[in-house]
């Protein structure tokens, strides 16, 4: 969950688009989405679709994240 919401966290900011503004545009709640990016909410695939639909990427561009990257509380652990 962690690094599906810091993928997902990196392509709305390489767009150019604001948490709010993606909020609005999926019709998700931006407390959701917030709580998506931070990976403390497991995601439904209606709600991949929706925010695939509002980034205008295919779903799968969502699940296209490195899961071997370290996630900031798995470095958090390291330290």
């Amino acid at each position: 969950m962690q690094r599906f919401g810091l993928h997902l966290s990196e392509l709305r900011r390489s767009r150019g688009i604001s948490q709010e503004g993606l909020a609005l545009d999926s019709g998700l709640a931006r407390s959701y989405l917030g709580g998506v990016e931070r990976g403390q909410r497991n995601i439904a695939l209606v709600n991949i679709c929706r925010l695939a639909q509002a980034l205008d990427v295919p779903p799968s561009r969502l699940l296209e994240f490195d899961v071997s990257r370290p996630t900031p509380k798995s470095r958090a652990k390291r330290k």
